[in-house]
C-alpha cells in the first residue's frame, strides 16, 4: 500500500468509530445522526432556513426536510417566520432539543484518548495536515466553505518571522502558530473568492519564515 492508501485507511477507520457512536446515540436518545446533526447545528450556530442547513452538513434539501419535519413533531425543533423574509421560515432549537443535544455534543472517550496520546508537535503537524486535507475539499467544491482559518477575512499565514507562530489573526490581532489553527471558528467572516485563493497559496505554498 502506498502512503496515501494507508491515509485513507486510517480515516475510515476514525470515521467508523464516529458512525458508531452516531448510531449509539442515535439509539439512546431516537434521533437518526442527520436528526443529531441538524440539531446540534442550529445549537452552535443559531437559527437557519433548511436549505442552509442541507448545505451545510452535505445532505440534500429533501432528505434535510423529512429529518426537520421529525424533529418538529418530537418537540426538539421549531419553524418561526425569517426575519429577513416573511414568507420563509427559519428553524430554532427548542428548549428542549438544546438540552439534548448538550448531551450529544461529547466525543467519544476512545477518541479523545487516542488525540491525548499525542504530543504538541504532533497535534500542530496533524491540524495543520486536517486544515490542508478540508480546505483541498472546499476548494474542490466537494463540501461547502468551513468556519475555519483559511477561509477567513482575518487570516494571514506565513507572515511573522517566528516559526513557532507564523500565522496572524487579524480579528484579535495576534500571531500564532499551527497548533491554534481553527477549524471551527465563531468569530470567522469569510473570505471572497480570490482573498481565499491568495490566503490558500501562501499557507499551502510557503515556508514559514525563520
Amino acid at each position: 500500500m502506498t502512503a496515501n492508501a494507508h491515509i485513507m485507511t486510517g480515516l475510515s477507520r476514525i470515521g467508523m468509530l464516529l458512525r458508531s457512536e452516531g448510531w449509539r446515540q442515535a439509539e439512546a436518545t431516537g434521533l437518526t445522526p442527520t436528526q443529531s446533526q441538524i440539531l446540534a447545528h442550529l445549537v452552535a450556530r443559531g437559527p437557519a432556513r433548511i436549505g442552509a442547513i442541507a448545505a451545510e452538513i452535505a445532505v440534500t434539501q429533501p432528505t434535510t426536510s423529512d429529518a426537520v419535519a421529525a424533529l418538529v413533531r418530537k418537540g426538539y425543533v421549531e419553524k418561526r417566520p425569517d426575519p429577513a423574509d416573511a414568507r420563509a421560515a427559519q428553524l430554532h432549537s427548542t428548549d428542549a432539543g438544546t438540552r439534548l443535544a448538550g448531551q450529544l455534543a461529547v466525543w467519544p472517550d476512545a477518541l479523545l484518548a487516542a488525540v491525548d496520546m499525542l504530543d504538541d508537535s504532533e497535534r500542530a503537524a496533524f491540524l495543520k495536515g486536517l486544515t490542508k486535507m478540508i480546505g483541498a475539499l472546499q476548494m474542490r467544491g466537494a463540501i461547502p466553505i468551513q468556519r475555519m482559518c483559511v477561509a477567513c477575512t482575518h487570516f494571514r499565514p506565513n507572515v511573522h518571522s517566528d516559526a513557532a507562530r507564523p500565522h496572524h489573526c487579524a480579528f484579535v490581532d495576534a500571531a500564532f502558530g499551527d497548533a491554534s489553527l481553527r477549524l471551527d471558528c465563531g468569530d470567522h467572516e469569510e473570505a471572497d473568492a480570490s482573498a481565499r485563493l491568495e490566503s490558500w497559496a501562501r499557507f499551502t505554498t510557503e515556508p514559514a519564515h525563520v
